[in-house]
């Protein structure tokens, strides 16, 4: 077998066809946020969310005869992995947003396939060409360019953000490690039930945070907002984090990371369409940016 088939085995269309429905729930999940925090306390909706996902998961589960409760020994991987792939967005991201836009926090957040490209050659060695640094470096300058608009200068404004970057650099950091360490240290149960835990687990300290600090008030919640919960529940966890964990065990951990750099350019598009935000040359130069460096960071 050359070296080029070996590689196309190695990367299965499927892999980049469930990566591309993870990008695209996530990406359609920023206007989505936007008009759910309009109603919602941004910690006491995701215990909703969370209990509607994990009770839709179950019973998916629960219909296909899945074995629901983890092997003996599998509950240490199971917390970890729970931590880093689903507390990191739940509990740290939405502090950054006390400190920073948005739009400035998903830039450091989609530093992510840096940190997981760095970690996945020691850990699970992956050892990146040319390439894929090529494919990381468009792909990040796509998501720069993206974003610029919302970037501001000067010390003091600089200083006064440093606890947002530091609370969404530890979100990008937490879920490169989820990548790799799901990778490196699957837990063995059927992909269904084993998302129903992680987002049960990895929710947990919402419950902490919403309970002591936020009050809701249902009668504030219009049907756009029961919606977007909706959509938050069924798809950006259910169906996206399905569809994540699936193309991490058909694709390198690092083209996987590199591939969510989709997810903020889906988010632009999305909101442009769906909240009337700016859309110009600079999102469309954005755009091929970061499909031309996904594609050639799959083909290192």
């Amino acid at each position: 077998m050359s070296i080029a088939a070996g590689r196309r085995a190695a990367l299965p269309l499927a892999g980049f066809g469930y990566l591309s429905v993870t990008a695209t729930a996530w990406g359609l999940n920023w206007p989505v946020m936007k008009l759910l925090m309009r109603d919602w306390p941004p910690y006491a909706f995701r215990i909703f969310a969370a209990l509607g996902a994990v009770s839709l998961l179950v019973a998916v589960a629960a219909w296909q005869r899945d074995r629901l409760w983890p092997g003996r020994g599998q509950w240490g991987r199971l917390v970890v992995a729970s931590v880093l792939n689903v507390s990191a967005w739940s509990v740290v991201a939405p502090l950054s947003l006390f400190w920073l836009d948005a739009a400035e926090a998903a830039i450091i957040a989609y530093t992510m396939p840096v940190w997981a490209t760095v970690l996945a050659w020691p850990v699970l060695g992956e050892r990146p060409g040319w390439q894929r640094f090529a494919g990381l470096g468009m792909g990040l300058a796509g998501v720069t360019l993206l974003m610029a608009g919302a970037l501001s200068g000067g010390g003091a404004a600089l200083a006064a953000k440093l606890p947002g970057v530091a609370a969404i650099l530890c979100t990008a950091l937490m879920f490169a490690g989820g990548a790799v360490f799901t990778k490196r240290w699957p837990v063995t149960m059927p992909p269904v039930p084993l998302v129903a835990w992680q987002i049960a687990i990895g929710t947990l300290p919402v419950w902490v945070i919403a309970l002591r600090f936020e009050t809701l008030d249902f009668s504030r919640v219009t049907w756009v907002g029961w919606g977007c919960l909706v959509y938050v529940a069924v798809v950006a966890q259910c169906a996206a984090y399905l569809a994540w964990f699936r193309a991490l065990r058909l694709l390198p951990a690092g083209v996987a990371a590199m591939g969510s750099l989709l997810v903020p350019v889906i988010g632009v598009f999305s909101s442009a369409a769906l909240l009337g935000e700016p859309l110009g040359l600079r999102h469309l130069a954005a755009l091929v940016l970061t499909l031309g460096g996904v594609v050639l960071a799959a083909r290192g």
